[in-house]
């Protein structure tokens, strides 16, 4: 993250002056960054829950299930159950679910997404003549033979759509070093079919956003969106009407802020992610 000067932060750092129902918290960059929890993380979310407010974890990653995440928020010290979190693995398959009952589905993804849809009850092939829908996610062991699948599914058979799980063009890593992600999968399969990917399951678009809203049946104006992602986080929130707070922790930074169109920027831009909570009000919520 670039440094922050005293004048900048008193220009362009603000924080709501409201509590809302439900809150929607990116992870990576935004409540840990790798194996550590950030600053102020663990009592901003006890803060919010002893009000009573919604806590709901979204992530883009398809590599782990919910379980794999609640672990891993247990073991930093933040409780969590299975519906706190929703990522592209449960995007995905409900989305399926719910839009292509029947469908026979080729996964370019890696073992939690695989599970999930056999779980769902989800028919997976390798066969071009018999694939539906292709799936382009996240997954270290691409290969040519599976670029040949989607290619003969969806360009020789003329017969399968193109979906996403997330459009991200890499994973961070600390340290700055990233890992390329699902967007370098999807232009393969573009750029040999001639296709468009014709759905994303993840952040930026309001599926998965709009999934959250209804399980918690909390309007739009009553929710917020914090992250660390101008392109992700930000822009979902943008897209369905709903406030958000980009958290400078992560990826994007205050000069990006400066870059983006004023109808597309955050609500909120915090140095931090206890800054959410409005001013005067105890970390402990005895204010």
């Amino acid at each position: 993250m670039n440094a922050i000067s005293v004048a900048e932060v008193a220009v362009r750092l603000s924080s709501p002056s409201r509590f809302y129902s439900a809150y929607l918290f990116d992870l990576d960059g935004t409540i840990y960054l790798g194996d550590e929890l950030l600053p102020g993380a663990r009592e901003l979310l006890a803060a919010l829950r002893s009000r009573g407010a919604r806590t709901v974890f979204l992530s883009n990653n398809p590599t782990k299930d919910p379980a794999m995440y609640v672990e891993k928020l247990r073991r930093l010290g933040i409780q969590a159950e299975l519906g706190d979190v929703v990522n592209t693995v449960v995007s995905t398959v409900g989305w399926l679910t719910r839009n292509h009952p029947g469908a026979t589905v080729f996964a370019i993804a890696e073992e939690p997404l695989v599970r999930a849809l056999r779980e769902a009850g989800i028919r997976i092939s390798e066969d071009p003549a018999e694939i539906d829908i292709v799936i382009a996610s996240y997954d270290r062991a691409f290969d040519y033979r599976k670029l040949q699948i989607a290619f003969d599914a969806i360009w020789q058979n003329k017969r399968a759509q193109l979906i996403t799980t997330n459009p991200d063009r890499y994973c961070p890593f600390p340290g700055g070093r990233g890992e390329p992600d699902a967007a370098g999968i999807v232009a393969a399969i573009e750029a040999t079919t001639g296709i468009t990917c014709s759905a994303n399951m993840g952040k930026p678009d309001r599926i998965m956003i709009d999934t959250v809203l209804a399980t918690l049946g909390v309007p739009v104006e009553d929710a917020i969106m914090v992250g660390d992602r101008l392109g992700t986080d930000v822009r979902m929130a943008v897209t369905a009407g709903m406030n958000s707070a980009l958290v400078l922790t992560g990826d994007s930074t205050l000069h990006d802020v400066q870059a983006t169109p004023s109808a597309e920027r955050p609500t909120f831009v915090l140095d931090r992610i206890d800054r959410l909570l409005p001013e005067g009000t105890s970390p402990c919520g005895n204010d």
